[in-house]
């Protein structure tokens, strides 16, 4: 852990650090440059990684930090999804509530950093990132979306060999597949509105984020 940021977000991968600057700036944030961004986003190369000993008691002690944010998707168990990072937080914040906020925590360590949490898609429902964005395809794309799940579950059928618990990433690279130009990634498709990030369906992460970085809302 090198360089001095005051706001910092911890993310399972790249995905999330590719695409969520393109999500906050279309909708109104400025992101900054790569060398001093709004929000320094760290990525951990999964999950296992960022809950391991003392990793965010370590992050919130960093030097000049003033704000620390965690996004981290449910995968199949969401409630076991919160507790084991609640546990991985609870040496450095020991007073973190029993149940996460349907809106997200935002909450304050005993030094006074704020520190957040977000679990996609919604803090509540089993999924991953790309379930989250599936619900903010636009409204005039909705046939063609219903038709790639369809498909891939008819895929399924004849021994396509991704999981249960990838179907969300299955259906949607599916119909990122069909876009023109086909097959985007997930950042792209953002910022190219084949997705749309300013969807009612975005704005209680949205208002999460802005409210956890003190930006404007």
């Amino acid at each position: 852990m090198t360089g001095y940021f005051e706001k910092v977000l911890l993310v399972e991968g790249k995905q999330e650090l590719r695409l969520i600057p393109q999500l906050m700036e279309a909708n109104g944030v400025d992101w900054g440059t790569g060398k001093q961004p709004t929000v320094y986003i760290r990525e951990y190369d999964g999950y296992e990684n960022m809950i391991a000993p003392d990793v965010i008691t370590t992050e919130l002690q960093a030097s000049g930090l003033k704000i620390l944010g965690v996004i981290v998707d449910a995968d199949e168990r969401p409630e076991s999804r919160w507790q084991s990072l609640r546990n991985a937080s609870l040496q450095a914040i020991p007073d973190l509530p029993e149940s996460l906020p349907h809106q997200g925590l935002i909450h304050h360590s005993p030094q006074g950093i704020k520190f957040g949490i977000w679990i996609m898609p919604d803090n509540q429902m089993q999924g991953m990132l790309e379930t989250f964005l599936a619900d903010i395809i636009p409204e005039d794309k909705q046939d063609l979306w219903q038709f790639a799940q369809q498909v891939t579950a008819e895929a399924k059928s004849h021994q396509a060999p991704f999981t249960d618990s990838q179907r969300d990433k299955a259906n949607i690279y599916s119909w990122l597949a069909w876009q023109n130009p086909p097959g985007r990634q997930l950042h792209q498709a953002i910022t190219e509105r084949i997705l749309d990030p300013r969807h009612p369906k975005s704005k209680p992460f949205v208002t999460w984020f802005k409210r956890l970085y003190d930006l404007d809302l």
